[in-house]
């Protein structure tokens, strides 16, 4: 009677527990959000886009670095911004899947095309960065009267896949 025991946990260890193994199936790439800072995009003195790394001790979302993009290179003087200031930073993101719609406290006509780009460089490099994927969309709002959205757009610096 002693054996009956033992036999039985060794059966039960011999049969599993009856969910058959799965294969290996493929998602999303990894989140790559650690980072010292968020990817803010200016200009330079030929007219092209550049990356500025701004130190914040963490990447933040889109809703932060845009904020940040809209207080301007700060003290590197190689760089500006072709986002006319308003003194107004608050910025509101939403963000799905494929599309990125942000909210600005400006007016269209305080953005030059290429300002247009640095807002949607930014946000989609905070995204990417964060996990998001690369073929996402911005579409830009402005929250001052009398200006309509922006179709949606991809950053001429970010491959899409």
């Amino acid at each position: 009677m002693r054996w009956i025991v033992p036999a039985a946990l060794a059966l039960l260890l011999i049969a599993g527990c009856g969910a058959p193994p799965s294969e290996i199936t493929d998602g999303m790439p990894a989140p790559t959000g650690v980072a010292p800072g968020a990817t803010l995009f200016f200009v330079d003195a030929q007219q092209r886009l550049q990356p500025q790394q701004r130190a914040t001790g963490r990447l933040g979302t889109v809703t932060d670095a845009l904020s940040l993009l809209l207080t301007g290179p700060g003290p590197d003087a190689a760089l500006h911004t072709e986002i006319r200031a308003s003194g107004e930073t608050r910025v509101v993101a939403d963000t799905t899947a494929d599309l990125i719609t942000v909210r600005l406290p400006l007016t269209r006509r305080d953005v030059t095309s290429l300002g247009i780009d640095q807002i949607v460089c930014t946000a989609l490099g905070v995204h990417v960065q964060g996990g998001g994927s690369p073929s996402a969309t911005v579409q830009l709002s402005f929250t001052l009267p009398g200006d309509d959205a922006n179709p949606p757009r991809s950053c001429p610096l970010i491959p899409t896949g």
